[in-house]
């Protein structure tokens, strides 16, 4: 019973050991990306790249920008994934539009649940939106979907998280 628990434990401990170095390794990643000084655009389509290759279960990743051009609007901006209609989104509106206004990380296990959802698949099951904020502004989003319910771990999301607050001073 010892040694199973044992066994149980040491485990648990090198799951976690691999899930902190998949981190890190993912972040050196996204530092190298944003130390090649790249345009903006052609940033954020990398690290999406990285994200969707690295993650089987991210389906869609993508950014969605503060449409400077139309107040009050998020407009899409690099994606990896299939094409989405919603090239324009109002704050407020859907998952991406309240996490806009509301400036906190929104992650839906089972989008069918929500009721501000704007569909973009119906295969979608899963959506994770982390706000990406410049002097407390918020400027962008990075969304990504999933096509399997309860996908999106606490690890991925403090992972995304630390990916939009390296992405913030390109804005």
């Amino acid at each position: 019973m010892i040694v199973e628990f044992s066994t149980a434990l040491l485990n648990s401990f090198t799951q976690q050991e691999q899930l902190a170095q998949t981190t890190i390794n993912m972040l050196q990643r996204i530092d190298s990306i944003i130390e090649r000084h790249l345009d903006l655009n052609q940033t954020l389509i990398e690290v999406a790249q990285v994200l969707h290759a690295e993650f089987e279960h991210f389906d869609w990743v993508g950014f969605y920008l503060d449409d400077q051009d139309k107040k009050g609007f998020l407009k899409l901006g690099p994606y990896v994934g299939p094409a989405t209609d919603h090239v324009s989104i109002p704050y407020g509106k859907g998952i991406c539009g309240q996490v806009a206004v509301s400036l906190q990380t929104f992650v839906s296990q089972d989008v069918s649940a929500e009721d501000n959802y704007i569909a973009c698949s119906t295969e979608v099951q899963s959506e994770i939106v982390v706000p990406i904020l410049k002097n407390g502004v918020f400027v962008a989003q990075i969304d990504v979907d999933s096509n399997t319910k309860n996908s999106i771990t606490t690890e991925q999301t403090e992972l995304l998280e630390a990916i939009c607050t390296k992405l913030s001073p390109l804005f």
